[in-house]
């Protein structure tokens, strides 16, 4: 059973989503009806109320947004297709404060030709945050794309102290 909880961040609400052993979801307020949409399509009940998992990534993430954390420690499950799941794993590779253009992750991944495929599947990411798709930026270092939209993503890159060049 999934279970939700909603915490406040500074970059608005985040939507924790998790069972007694994963962390499944970080998913910010403006998309927490789509979110909700696609589970009930899939059958997926969520339950607020706090699990162990909710209540440690809401202690991480006040850390992170407090600048007391630059990695997070959390057994997250992606659900996806396997190229979802190498794309998503992927980012877990990005350090704190770095950056990397959807090219270069496509690179990294070994399929230098899916740099588009890459990117949607970024937007596609289901455990913001965490799973760091903040990190990749286009090629001239331009912000683009970003589920929680490009203020978000250039809030979260200056914390990490990256500066930033906006659209």
């Amino acid at each position: 059973m999934l279970h939700f909880q909603k915490i406040q961040s500074p970059i608005g609400i985040i939507f924790i989503v998790a069972d007694q052993m994963n962390l499944f979801g970080v998913i910010f307020g403006k998309s927490w009806p789509q979110y909700l949409k696609s589970m009930n399509i899939k059958g997926i009940i969520l339950n607020e109320g706090e699990t162990r998992i909710t209540k440690k990534t809401a202690r991480q993430l006040d850390e992170y947004f407090a600048g007391r954390r630059k990695s997070f420690d959390l057994p997250c499950r992606f659900e996806g297709t396997e190229f979802q799941k190498q794309v998503w794993g992927a980012l877990c590779d990005i350090p704190y404060g770095h950056t990397i253009s959807y090219k270069e992750q496509a690179a990294s991944i070994s399929r230098p030709k899916a740099t588009r495929a890459v990117g949607g599947t970024n937007g596609k990411n289901p455990i913001s945050i965490i799973v760091p798709c903040h990190r990749v930026v286009g090629s001239s270092g331009h912000l683009t794309g970003f589920a929680g939209g490009l203020n978000k993503k250039a809030f979260l890159l200056n914390l990490e102290g990256v500066t930033t060049i906006t659209v």
